[in-house]
């Protein structure tokens, strides 16, 4: 049962036996469930177990009055906000009200009893209940609705992201592919123009790839690819790029060498990691498939072998055709 659909709890603290009685009579007549407590004692017992829209409060009793049940329950955060009306007898004085609303009261109701007046404002009270514990399934279901239009708003954003980043990766090895490769080749040609620093582009085709193909299959082939593509990625700097540009064709832009043998040196270092003997895990394959291939290079520098970015492009192309056709394995730097 939720908590709009359960009954309101009111509280009656009296120490006297036929004072219960009347108001278990006169509260039958509201849409409540009645818990009665003999002493102070058994009021604070009750309110740990409960939760009450209201507490009718008999001012004098033994051991613990009124007053000094109300302090304590003012005390507690599970029965600050209940409200109290404080039971007494019709000689009390200003000075009691005003202590019994210092100690958290928020009426009177004067012996004896006025069944009008007490229903009336027992009403009143339960009314002011029904409707705070409204709120707070309204406020409940609208806390749900804001975790559940976050949950969506956060799975909207990540399939965006999956979205950006497969359009501009490549779906094997994760590189970025040629349109990535492109804007960031663009961005770091205009670094390079606004520093005064050169940035060096490789063109790379693997060489007896297809033989690996060919012969071991489509499954081979892509671990290979994969594993070429970890070795660029350990060999090259962080600031430097390693794309994918399509089969067994990759391209590097490296980030402001400090010269065009600086950046030979580097070219000769990845082919030298590339022609390293790879051990494949395939399905199928009790162990390991050794495979061995190469890597031609071609080398261009922007601006020292072209002007911009479509120039450079076929520069490092030229080259990379060029250390193919003289031998493979082979890297060369342009004119």
């Amino acid at each position: 049962m939720s908590p709009a659909a359960e009954r309101p709890k009111i509280l009656v603290v009296d120490d006297t036996p036929a004072n219960l009685l009347v108001m278990r009579r006169l509260l039958a007549k509201v849409e409540a469930e009645l818990i009665e407590a003999r002493s102070g004692n058994e009021a604070l017992a009750a309110s740990l177990d409960h939760e009450f829209a209201l507490i009718l409060l008999d001012v004098q009793m033994p051991e613990m009055d009124g007053f000094e049940v109300a302090e304590f329950l003012s005390q507690e955060q599970h029965s600050r906000d209940t409200p109290i009306i404080f039971v007494t007898a019709a000689y009390a004085d200003d000075m009691n009200r005003v202590k019994g609303y210092g100690s958290g009261a928020v009426d009177y109701i004067v012996k004896p009893i006025n069944d009008v007046i007490l229903l009336s404002k027992v009403r009143v009270f339960l009314e002011l209940y029904r409707g705070k514990q409204q709120l707070r399934v309204l406020l409940a279901e609208l806390d749900q609705r804001n975790r559940q239009l976050q949950a969506e708003v956060a799975e909207r954003q990540r399939l965006e992201e999956l979205a950006r980043h497969q359009a501009s990766h490549d779906p094997l090895t994760a590189l970025p592919n040629r349109m990535l490769f492109l804007d960031r080749l663009g961005k770091s040609i205009a670094r390079a123009e606004r520093r005064g620093t050169p940035c060096a582009l490789f063109y790379i085709d693997i060489d007896d790839f297809k033989p690996v193909n060919d012969h071991h299959g489509h499954q081979a082939g892509d671990e290979l690819l994969k594993a070429v593509s970890q070795r660029m990625l350990d060999t090259m700097r962080k600031s430097d790029t390693v794309a994918r540009l399509g089969g067994d064709e990759f391209a590097i832009i490296m980030e402001e060498p400090a010269d065009a043998a600086d950046a030979l040196l580097l070219a000769q270092r990845l082919a030298a990691g590339l022609r390293k003997p790879y051990q494949l895990q395939l399905h199928g394959q009790p162990g390991p498939v050794e495979v061995q291939v190469g890597a031609s290079i071609g080398i261009a520098l922007y601006p020292q072998h072209a002007a911009d970015l479509d120039a450079l492009v076929r520069a490092a192309d030229g080259v990379m055709y060029r250390a193919k056709n003289a031998g493979k394995n082979q890297c060369v730097m342009a004119q």
